[in-house]
């Protein structure tokens, strides 16, 4: 197996979606990121990279997988029990197949109720609805740059990306953030 043999089957899996992300990573989703998707295969395109392939494996197969000479726990994903594998060679082809198919069945297993429900719909509704929402999506997310752009007005206060006008309370700030202070003044209260 190569990356672009197991790039053809995953896409032959149902419900498969794939994005290129984190420099030349390709990204196996079950369902589109879109309507809540979940990642369960990484395939790494760098040459110089020394884990061509990521999956998941769940924490049945987990403790089997790592014990193959090639395979170890992936790094910042090994405690969501997934495993890197280091040569393509580790697995027969039928062994990949095995293992990716039971990833997706995995993950999907794990996807939350409303994107099941999307993915059950007819595909002509189901490619309507992911349309809808990624205009909507991109909308939001031209809509936060603008406000990131804009200049800060004074007294304001930007919260999660947002502007948001401070109250004029004599010097007070909004409520939230009021509470954080005042912790943060007992905290140092308490060290003393």
């Amino acid at each position: 197996m190569d990356a672009e043999s197991v790039r053809e089957f995953l896409r032959k899996l149902p419900h498969v979606e794939e994005t290129v992300q984190w420099g030349d990573n390709l990204v196996f989703w079950v369902a589109d990121k879109s309507i809540g998707g979940k990642i369960f295969a990484v395939v790494n395109l760098d040459k110089d990279g020394h884990v061509p392939i990521s999956f998941a494996a769940g924490p049945e197969k987990f403790s089997e997988l790592v014990e193959i000479d090639g395979v170890i726990p992936a790094p910042y994903l090994a405690r969501a029990h997934w495993v890197a594998v280091e040569r393509w060679d580790a697995f027969r082809p039928k062994e990949w197949q095995e293992h990716l198919q039971r990833a997706r069945d995995l993950i999907e297993a794990k996807l939350p109720k409303r994107t099941r429900d999307i993915l059950a719909m007819p595909t002509a509704e189901r490619k309507k609805l992911i349309a809808a929402r990624k205009k909507l999506l991109a909308a939001k997310q031209k809509s936060a740059g603008k406000l990131k752009q804009r200049s800060k007005a004074p007294g304001s206060i930007e919260s999660n990306g947002v502007l948001r006008p401070a109250r004029d309370l004599g010097g007070c700030v909004p409520g939230y953030l009021s509470i954080s202070v005042a912790v943060w003044f007992h905290s140092l209260s308490m060290a003393r």
